[in-house]
């Protein structure tokens, strides 16, 4: 771990989309989300689908210095977005957080 990397966080963001849900527009609003996310933060994100399961997805955001304020982007822009109009019914986004191990 370098010095840069010290006390960073890294986002790993889970989630199921709803069942028949246009995933071209699903992709789309996501990656939006990341882009207004990005413009705030500085931090791009990616996007991932489970692999044999094309409903669970995964936001990943690495290297994240300041949490507090990552965490108030990221609520604003996904209500800006309305990402949970894309979730399962019942679900929600799971937001895990990780730092490198000393």
């Amino acid at each position: 771990m370098t010095d840069s990397e010290a006390g960073h966080t890294h986002y790993f963001i889970y989630y199921r989309i709803r069942p028949n849900s246009d995933h071209a527009h699903a992709r789309a609003t996501i990656r939006a989300m990341q882009a207004g996310l990005a413009k705030r933060t500085g931090i791009a994100g990616r996007l991932m689908e489970r692999c044999g399961d094309d409903a669970t997805w995964m936001e990943i955001y690495e290297s994240v210095a300041d949490r507090v304020a990552f965490d108030v982007a990221l609520d604003i822009e996904a209500e800006a977005h309305r990402l949970s109009a894309l979730i399962e019914p019942g679900s929600t986004r799971h937001v895990e957080r990780f730092v490198e191990c000393a």
